[in-house]
């Protein structure tokens, strides 16, 4: 059988922090959501538990210290980007609930593998498919309905806006 889509898999933590029915998110910077909004989170460094680099991520993306209340399940997306020999990508996204309990929203610190030039509390009016990744998408989804979807989203008309 002959696959003609290679699939790059990105596997990823990601925070719902919620304030007042405002969502956290950080101005994306790389990857196949840049210039638009995602949640906070990313991958783990070698031996990181889910947790820990969940709270590392959140606090370099953002400047907010959180404390993780609740693992909500996962999410998986798969849409199409051009990426060192990949056209797609799988994203395996684990959900938890976070809440701050120090720090502030700061410009964060530019390093190799930072894709966040930014943070800011948006509502579910504020977002949509055209300035939005999957993953915040499902976390207004996941805010009203308590619920994720089980099967894998598929978005083949994905635009990446650089």
């Amino acid at each position: 059988m002959i696959h003609d889509k290679i699939y790059h898999r990105a596997f990823g933590v990601y925070g719902l922090c919620i304030e007042e029915g405002k969502l956290l998110v950080i101005h994306k910077n790389g990857g196949p959501y840049i210039n638009r909004f995602d949640l906070p989170g990313g991958s783990l460094e070698e031996g990181e538990s889910l947790t820990d680099a969940l709270r590392r991520e959140v606090h370099e993306e953002t400047g907010l210290r959180v404390e993780v209340d609740e693992n909500i399940g996962v999410v998986d997306f798969k849409l199409p980007w051009l990426w060192k020999g990949h056209t797609d990508v799988h994203h395996i996204a684990v959900f938890y609930t976070v809440r701050q309990v120090g720090g502030e929203l700061i410009e964060p610190n530019q390093f190799k593998g930072q894709d966040s030039i930014g943070a800011l509390w948006v509502s579910e009016e504020e977002v949509s498919i055209d300035n939005a990744s999957p993953l915040v998408l499902k976390a207004f989804d996941w805010m009203k309905t308590k619920k994720l979807a089980i099967e894998a989203e598929c978005f083949n008309e994905w635009k990446v806006l650089k």
